[in-house]
């Protein structure tokens, strides 16, 4: 580690610097550079003052210099009339760590970091320090104010950091709401963005104010580079969106606000913002292999997490979302029964698999949505009459298998912050350590969103309190994931995207074959994602006349290997998978990994993935298409080369197609190592699945 005292480090005289930032500059200007030199960050302060950064590539212009600053409720902008106090450049960082549960057992953590204490000259005298950190896939920074007289509590209305874009780069975008992120990708350049074009949905809830686009938004340059911005550590602030100026190729900070005040953001020092992240990389794959924003988080803060426990689940969800049964128990077609429990526990011990989620199972269900006033309505401890929660539990122990409880808050929120610790403490006494979450309406109280600071906050002291009775979280309708699980390894999973109910319901058709090919480059990088894969009742029939899963079922296979979650649910209900030869890649596909390689891939048209098995030598690989059909050549210098391994491939049979034949599938056997070579055919919509198993 080299630590420079003297603020004049690798001074650069950049002339796009110096015509962006104004004509003239407030020296010095610093440079950054990623370990292996491939990433370039410039920082200056133009002849106002005002901090810039600008990022290169290569040599190649990523982002063009970008102001930095903040609107502030009851005092002056922070945007200008600084100087650099002090600087400090530390190189040659490296902390790597290990993962309890991922996609991967270690992480390296390598990079370079500068530290920049900025004063004002005048007026207020106010002090903020900008900490880059620089790596060889990516970089972050973010903003720390300390204490000080003149700013002690902070309003912030606005964050104005600038992302100026060297082109119009090809782009792969969801709109900027600040209530849901359950809407389809659009892939367009970024002077063609229209966030408008998604309003009036439909959906739960949803409010779209800007022309904006949330994160992840992964694009691609005209030199082929690839690179997505997000955030890490979103922690008592709120979820950044971005404004999109499509005349000059540019993205400002939008924070998600309120109804009920006008500052976006209330804070005391010291406090620091989340990360603001640009992962790079040249070509697709790396972007998913890039650990960019899991470094950014803080180390593991809850010690021994075994309890945590990665797992593959059946549920009663997949029922309620074909019609075929119900959550409320006054319909009188009531899913959450002990006798179907207990159906679905004795199917799960028989196929080695660990979960069993009942969705359901407690009072409220009658009115949890469309009413007004929805506060007091769910009882997070309370079965329905026809639900035995403890027996179900202790058989479920019996056969091996957990059960994973359901809240649903629909949305209002004090009523269940008020029963956080009575839910909690329930399931501890039982020994229930996983809950799935949800937030389906209208935030309540009034005024607040989904991405706000309010529910930032909700959001992360659930997690607090399921760590204190040691429950892991998997929050549907969330905060998008940043990478929180580092610090806080109960954060397992989360939905934030637009899921597999859509294609059992949704009037526009579903999920287009091009929808995972995108996630996969786009929401995945945010983190694990609770997809619910594995429907193998493409057509859904008889429950689903108008509606289908638009991919063939050797994709849904390839999905428990490429969207990566600690939980996988097996979707389906059992009926289809009884006697299904198709079902032993899900009884045997592992969750937990020892390693992840990405094998090819290109955003919105395909992805290959390989992943060791922890604490194995085995391997499962999953490739997914868009509408388009592909032939894939594998190799397999990855795998050890003292061993040789049974493979099972699945694989779309040759007149498989999303729409036309779904179901077609073949399974071969094979023999492979090292060295060896396969070429397998994707249908449109299709996809394969391989296991690799040592011998």
């Amino acid at each position: 580690m080299q630590y420079l005292k003297h603020p004049v480090v690798l001074l650069l005289l950049l002339s796009a610097v110096l015509l962006s930032c104004q004509t003239k500059t407030r020296q010095p200007m610093y440079q950054i550079v990623s370990p292996d030199g491939s990433i370039q960050v410039t920082f200056v302060l133009d002849e106002s003052g005002k901090p810039c950064y600008a990022v290169k590539y290569n040599g190649q212009d990523i982002i063009l210099p970008s102001f930095m600053g903040f609107d502030l409720e009851g005092q002056p902008s922070l945007s200008g009339d600084f100087k650099v106090e002090k600087a400090r450049m530390l190189h040659g960082l490296n902390k790597p760590w290990e993962m309890p549960w991922g996609e991967k057992r270690l992480v390296e953590n390598k990079y370079n970091e500068a530290i920049i204490t900025l004063a004002e000259q005048s007026g207020l005298k106010r002090i903020v320090t900008i900490i880059f950190k620089v790596y060889d896939d990516g970089l972050g920074f973010r903003y720390l104010f300390p204490p000080q007289p003149n700013l002690s509590e902070v309003l912030i209305s606005e964050e104005n950091t600038e992302f100026n874009l060297a082109g119009d780069y090809a782009a792969f975008w969801g709109p900027g709401d600040w209530d849901i992120y359950e809407h389809l990708y659009s892939s367009t350049p970024v002077s063609a963005i229209n966030a408008f074009k998604y309003t009036n949905n439909g959906l739960a809830q949803s409010n779209i104010p800007n022309n904006a686009v949330n994160t992840p938004i992964t694009m691609i340059t005209d030199n082929n580079v690839h690179i997505s911005i997000h955030e890490a550590n979103l922690t008592n602030y709120s979820d950044m969106t971005l404004l999109v100026d499509t005349t000059n190729y540019r993205f400002i900070s939008c924070l998600v606000g309120s109804d009920n005040h006008a500052h976006k953001v209330r804070v005391k020092t010291p406090f620091v913002t989340p990360w603001r992240t640009i992962q790079i990389s040249p070509d697709a794959a790396g972007l998913i292999e890039s650990d960019l924003i899991v470094n950014l988080n803080e180390p593991n803060v809850l010690g021994d997490v075994s309890w945590v426990l990665p797992m593959k689940y059946i549920g009663i969800w997949w029922d309620m979302h074909l019609n075929r049964r119900t959550w409320d128990y006054a319909s009188g077609n009531h899913g959450a029964t002990t006798e179907y429990a207990k159906e679905l526990i004795d199917f799960a011990a028989a196929h080695h698999i660990k979960g069993l989620l009942v969705e359901g199972w407690n009072t409220g269900w009658e009115h949890w949505i469309g009413f007004e006033d929805r506060e007091g309505v769910f009882d997070f401890v309370t079965p329905y009459p026809d639900y035995d929660l403890e027996e179900v539990v202790r058989y479920g122990k019996e056969k091996g298998v957990e059960l994973i409880m359901h809240h649903e808050t629909s949305a209002a929120t004090e009523t269940y912050t008020k029963q956080l610790d009575t839910a909690f403490q329930l399931m501890n006494k039982l020994g229930i350590h996983a809950v799935k979450t949800g937030y389906v309406g209208k935030i309540l109280p009034k005024g607040e969103y989904h991405h706000g600071q309010y529910m930032v906050n909700h959001y992360h002291k659930v997690l607090e309190t399921g760590a204190k009775y040691k429950v892991a979280i998997n929050a549907h309708e969330p905060i998008k994931a940043t990478g929180k699980r580092r610090t806080y390894p109960n954060a397992v999973a989360r939905e934030g995207l637009r899921g597999q109910e859509f294609n059992a319901w949704a009037s526009d058709g579903g999920n287009p074959p091009e929808h995972l090919p995108i996630v996969a480059f786009t929401r995945m990088l945010a983190g694990p994602i609770d997809f619910t894969p594995g429907i193998f009742n493409i057509k859904l029939d008889p429950y689903r006349p108008d509606n289908q899963v638009n991919t063939t079922l050797a994709q849904q296979l390839a999905l428990y290997v490429v969207i990566y979650s600690p939980l996988q649910m097996a979707a389906d209900l059992i009926d289809n998978y009884k006697n299904h030869p198709a079902f032993q890649f899900i009884e045997e596909v592992p969750v937990n990994w020892e390693q992840t390689k990405v094998l090819n891939g290109e955003v919105g048209d395909f992805v290959t993935i390989a992943r060791q098995e922890r604490g194995s030598d085995n391997w499962f690989v999953g490739s997914i298409t868009d509408e388009n059909p592909r032939d894939m050549t594998l190799t397999f210098d990855f795998l050890s080369p003292d061993l040789t391994y049974k493979a099972t491939l699945y694989k779309d049979a040759p007149d498989a197609h999303w729409d036309t034949n779904p179901t077609a599938y073949e399974i071969e056997e094979l023999e492979i190592n090292a060295n060896s070579t396969l070429t397998v055919h994707l249908a449109a919509g299709g996809g394969m699945a391989l296991s690799l198993i040592a011998e």
